[in-house]
């Protein structure tokens, strides 16, 4: 282990003496959210909650079994065949939804603690959770005028006929949110389901099963009758049986390619429709013009966000040849100058990796780069804090930028999900300023999540995002548009979020044929 870079030395990380000052608890919960309350699980294992900023066991949730998830699917299943919630108008569904988004906002603080304790994401992204969350709840409330809309459509070559479309919901349905945003990842999931009439069991991942309980206690204060909402904690076979549960109409799954190739194979088999948003590898295409002073400045958030545990930032920076040592310095001085840390200081922009193993795979990639040839301009190591801060336990990596990638090594071609950056080169000397060149390094990658282009052209900049073959695409910025659709392409998932084509995943459709008039 080595010590961190002068640069974080004046950041001050007494972790102990912090959590000390904001009196957090030890915190053990025995129950499961089933039909409407907290009950008992049934298993009788128990699942640890680990700070990984420092390394401490700081809570325990069970860890459920099949029984567990056949209440949960069969309290669902109840509320969808008998219950109230499908027969409810949309208008009067979107007024629940509202109602949660004010309970959410009601726990941000503690919601945040909780999350940055759980996964270590910095404190200052943490506390934006809620208020996100709530604007994706508002968000859809706005969509029950869509489907209310009556649609009819005439017959093309049938005068005198047409049919009624109608818009219901698809059942009960799995969401299954990964550990680096549990909470914005379940509610992108949540907010549409209940819009469209679905009744819903959610599963946590493992490291993170406790903030998501707010979102949870937010539905059950606004009076979402019982059963609609359902969770269960546990380990990852909990959502394999989920997956699989003949009481499940449908799986929304966030997490890595390997994972959702599983469901997706099973989702094949039993004929079950399925929302995969899965890993990425991005590119951030620095054209010639591009304003490097405004690139720094959005560089961390859409190159580095969440200490690189973000599924479509823009890990991998292509950089003209003429410009290739001004931006990496640029990179360099940017990275190594953000303050790492105590994620629940204010001030920390980079904290650990979210699990143990999460660490060791991030470790295995640096050195990884390392022995292939790249040259790291900051990071390359672990790092590590003297005793007093209470931070020598933590699973930390410094960030660091890569420069020298070239296109075959690991680094440059598979999802890190941690503070690595790599900047590649491309010839801008080539016809067309090398941008067949640049266009080509970004596509060549298995994935198709997001993407950048900096440019101080925006129509060149349009022209070239319409070339790079990905779901989502920023110019000069990069962010998650409520209204807009968000997904993959390739082996970064199936389907979509966000917008009216999020509603659609958790709906079915059914048109009545008849005479007109």
């Amino acid at each position: 282990m080595t010590t961190v870079p002068t640069a974080q030395d004046a950041h001050t990380q007494d972790a102990r003496a912090r959590r000390a000052t904001l009196n957090l608890p030890y915190t053990r919960v025995d129950d499961m959210f089933i039909d409407g309350a907290y009950v008992p699980a049934r298993g009788t294992g128990r699942n640890p909650v680990t700070d990984p900023a420092t390394g401490e066991v700081w809570g325990e949730v069970p860890d459920g079994s099949a029984e567990d998830v056949d209440a949960a699917v069969a309290a669902a299943r109840r509320a969808f065949d008998a219950g109230p919630w499908p027969r409810l108008s949309p208008s009067e569904r979107a007024a629940y939804l509202t109602r949660i988004a004010d309970e959410i906002e009601a726990r941000a603080e503690t919601l945040a603690l909780t999350n940055t304790r759980e996964n270590g994401s910095p404190i200052t992204e943490t506390r934006g959770a809620a208020a996100n969350a709530a604007g994706i709840f508002r968000y859809f409330a706005t969509l029950a005028e869509y489907l209310e809309r009556e649609d009819v459509r005439p017959f093309p070559f049938a005068p005198g006929q047409e049919s009624v479309v109608r818009r219901e919901p698809v059942g009960v349905c799995a969401l299954i949110a990964p550990w680096n945003f549990p909470i914005n990842l379940v509610v992108i999931k949540l907010a549409p389901a209940l819009l469209a009439g679905c009744t819903v069991v959610i599963k946590p991942a493992s490291p993170t099963p406790l903030s998501i309980r707010f979102i949870v206690d937010a539905v059950a204060a606004a009076g979402v009758p019982a059963g609609v909402v359902n969770l269960v904690t546990g380990s990852g076979r909990m959502g394999d049986l989920l997956v699989k549960h003949p009481g499940v109409d449908k799986v929304a799954f966030t997490g890595s390619t390997p994972v959702g190739r599983r469901i997706a194979a099973a989702c094949g088999e039993l004929l079950r429709p399925v929302t995969l948003e899965l890993g990425g590898k991005s590119s951030a295409i620095v054209l010639p013009d591009a304003d490097l002073d405004a690139m720094a400045k959005v560089l961390i958030r859409s190159s580095m966000r969440n200490t690189g545990q973000t599924c479509y930032i823009s890990t991998r920076i292509l950089a003209p040849a003429s410009r290739y040592e001004e931006v990496v310095e640029m990179a360099r001085s940017v990275i190594a100058a953000a303050p790492q840390g105590d994620p629940l200081d204010p001030s920390t922009v980079f904290g650990p990796s979210a699990t143990k193993a999460q660490f060791g795979t991030v470790m295995g990639y640096v050195e990884s780069g390392l022995a292939e040839g790249a040259r790291a301009t900051a990071g390359g190591r672990a790092a590590s804090f003297a005793p007093e801060t209470g931070l020598e336990g933590g699973f930390f990596v410094e960030p660091t930028v890569f420069a020298d990638v070239t296109p075959s090594m690991r680094v440059a071609r598979e999802e890190i999900f941690g503070p690595v950056l790599t900047i590649l080169k491309y010839d801008d000397s080539a016809p067309g300023g090398g941008v067949d060149e640049a266009v080509a390094l970004a596509n060549n990658t298995e994935f198709g999540l997001g993407g950048l282009v900096f440019s101080s052209d925006p129509e060149a900049a349009l022209a070239v995002a319409d070339r790079v073959d990905t779901g989502s695409i920023g110019i000069n910025f990069f962010a998650s548009n409520h209204s807009a659709p968000f997904g993959g392409r390739h082996d970064s998932g199936l389907g979509t979020e966000y917008g009216i084509e999020g509603l659609g995943a958790y709906l079915t459709y059914k048109s009545i044929h008849r005479k007109a008039g």
